[in-house]
């Protein structure tokens, strides 16, 4: 059931206080209940008035009716509402790694696929809270892992997909293609920011003239954006810097694996994680009202060892 307001408190079961009329009701016969007088035959004897002992014994006699007051709360469920806090708000990153033959070629102390899937690496555990999604393509694509915010499967893709054992049809070079499977996974997650990180070094077969104006139409229609890594020391296709400035993002060259890493972090720069401030949650109020209600307990037990009223 929703919290409901009421009298400045919030109750997740407000309908139990209306049994706050049985503890309200007895103590309204202890206050406005008749005083028997009884006369003891003493001689001479005056009688004084005791209204200060009246009052006592009648908040004695109050005590476990406001106890039942407590407990009768409590069943109610006292909530208050928690301090706002942030959340992070999660990107959701396709990394599009290209397998063809040409990424064997040696980079640093191996190849562009292996320092390329090192520097993936490393970008995934430092944006940790995000969610990842690997794609590797040639001529064809495989989606390697599902977008998660769990990428453990990272660390063990590197191995499998190296261009001299990826299964036929990944020899070439189709980024047109590729960028759109993965635009169909980022599709499959209803929140967050939308990012694919292209990571090739070659040209593309199937971005002719006007091709890579349509992608990057399809791409901006669904809020994704595309930075491409171009890793060796070619030129950058005209068509992929043209999909990644019509998307909003850009695109590098990287010549050596320092300069690789470094553009992973200038692409984190360039897209910050995000945080928005969510209200704060409903948490349950039980403190005070125990409190209280020890404390009155304490009190029935002090008074029941005298203070009571006898009509004798």
């Amino acid at each position: 059931m929703e919290p409901v307001s009421s009298f400045n408190l919030v109750f997740a079961h407000p309908w139990a206080l209306v049994f706050l009329v049985v503890p309200l009701w007895l103590i309204r016969n202890v206050w406005r209940r008749p005083r028997g007088h009884v006369v003891l035959p003493f001689d001479y004897g005056q009688s004084r008035s005791q209204k200060w002992l009246a009052v006592l014994l009648s908040g004695a006699e109050s005590l476990p009716p406001l106890l039942l007051a407590v407990a009768i709360i409590l069943c109610a469920v006292p909530l208050r509402l928690g301090l706002p806090r942030t959340r992070r708000v999660m990107t959701n990153i396709q990394f599009c790694v290209d397998v063809s033959g040409s990424m064997s070629s040696a980079f640093g102390g191996g190849t562009r696929y292996d320092a390329s899937m090192e520097a993936i690496n490393w970008f995934v555990e430092y944006r940790e809270g995000d969610a990842f999604g690997l794609t590797f393509f040639g001529n064809q694509f495989l989606h390697w892992v599902p977008l998660t915010s769990d990428p453990s499967a990272f660390k063990y893709a590197t191995p499998f997909m190296a261009p001299d054992r990826a299964p036929p049809g990944f020899g070439g070079t189709e980024i047109g293609r590729a960028l759109l499977a993965c635009k169909d996974q980022l599709l499959s997650r209803p929140e967050g920011d939308r990012m694919i990180i292209l990571v090739s070094d070659g040209w593309s077969a199937d971005l002719g003239p006007g091709r890579d104006e349509g992608i990057a139409r399809t791409l901006n229609r669904h809020g994704i954006t595309l930075f491409a890594v171009h890793v060796g020391d070619t030129d950058v296709p005209d068509s992929v810097a043209a999909i990644s400035t019509l998307t909003g993002g850009d695109v590098f060259r990287c010549e050596d694996i320092e300069g690789l890493q470094q553009v992973f972090e200038r692409i984190d720069r360039m897209k910050p994680a995000k945080f928005e401030k969510v209200r704060g949650e409903m948490m349950d109020h039980f403190r005070p009202y125990s409190l209280a209600g020890l404390g009155l307990l304490g009190l029935v037990v002090l008074t029941s060892f005298g203070l009571r009223y006898t009509p004798w």
